[in-house]
């Protein structure tokens, strides 16, 4: 059997594709033999390495519109922040409580240190701690305090960790870029635009949702409540395009540092951060891409790597 070590990149929501692209990987008969990976990578490779890939993968595909954003805990009438206790509460739960040390294979969660300004590599100590930290994004999710350590998501620093692949004995060593400059597929850009305006209404029944509840709690004015709310996610929308642009600018630098035997591309205009109710689609889109790129390589056609 071929074996691989496999490289999970930061991408938010966009991050569901590694779900498919895993499920590619199994069909055509490679043996993932070690995992690294950042921010929602290393969500991802947690759960595989842990065996309970198909439990997210069954809980996700169920996610509505407003599923999500009752999980993900949003301050919008303060910060703005996301405070992410529900959700991690709910992974919690479904990882267990695990260790590093006991899973299946190698695995490493990489996070940033924003005190020390380095690198941090987990591959040891709580699973879910290790992931929380990886996905804390600056000014949109809260950090993670350990110690004396402010630790944040590792795409400050490196957002497609293969340097950490590096020690997994294994044949070949995949990655997985969220941040890609290649188009979409037709057919999922149809679906993409579709599924967008089919969500207009429920996005406007919560808005009304969270205004009155605002005038409740605070006594504030319906048009108050409305304008703080848009600013809000305007804040969270701008700093997060803020962070993916930076983010993409260094998984190419990742990438001429340290060249995967195979570079899995997936469409940086796929998904947008808060659309974690697409999964189904984007599972799919990750394993399209994912199983044209590994027959490109086994062919050796090294230039087609993820390109559709």
């Amino acid at each position: 059997m071929k074996t691989i070590s496999l490289v999970l990149g930061s991408g938010g929501a966009r991050g569901y594709a590694h779900v498919g692209v895993i499920r590619a990987l199994e069909e055509r008969g490679y043996e993932i033999k070690g995992i690294a990976g950042c921010s929602m990578g290393a969500l991802i490779g947690g759960f595989y390495a842990a065996g309970k890939l198909d439990d997210f993968e069954e809980w996700v595909s169920t996610l509505s519109y407003l599923d999500v954003l009752k999980l993900v805990d949003l301050s919008l009438l303060s910060s703005g922040a996301i405070r992410g206790d529900k959700i991690f509460a709910l992974l919690s739960e479904m990882l267990g409580s695990v260790k590093i040390e006991q899973l299946k294979i190698p695995y490493t969660a990489v996070a940033t240190d924003l005190t020390n300004q380095k690198e941090v590599w987990f591959n040891s100590g709580p699973l879910e701690q290790a992931i929380r930290a990886s996905c804390s994004i600056p000014s949109v999710v809260r950090p993670v305090v350990m110690g004396n350590r402010l630790l944040v998501d590792g795409g400050v620093l490196n957002p497609l960790p293969i340097a950490a692949s590096i020690a997994v004995h294994a044949d070949h060593i995949f990655a997985v870029d969220l941040s890609a400059e290649v188009p979409m597929p037709e057919g999922s850009l149809k679906e993409t635009q579709a599924m967008k305006m089919s969500h207009e209404q429920e996005k406007e029944g919560w808005f009304a949702q969270v205004r009155n509840k605002a005038m409740s709690f605070l006594d504030r004015e319906p048009a108050q409540a409305q304008a703080e709310l848009d600013a809000n996610l305007s804040k969270l929308g701008v700093m997060y395009q803020m962070f993916d642009t930076m983010q993409a600018s260094l998984t190419q630098y990742k990438i001429a540092g340290y060249r995967p035997d195979l570079l899995i591309r997936i469409p940086k205009n796929s998904v947008s951060i808060f659309e974690f109710y697409r999964a189904e689609a984007q599972i799919q889109l990750g394993y399209d891409i994912a199983l044209q790129a590994i027959k490109a390589f086994e062919k050796g056609e090294a230039n087609t790597y993820g390109q559709l």
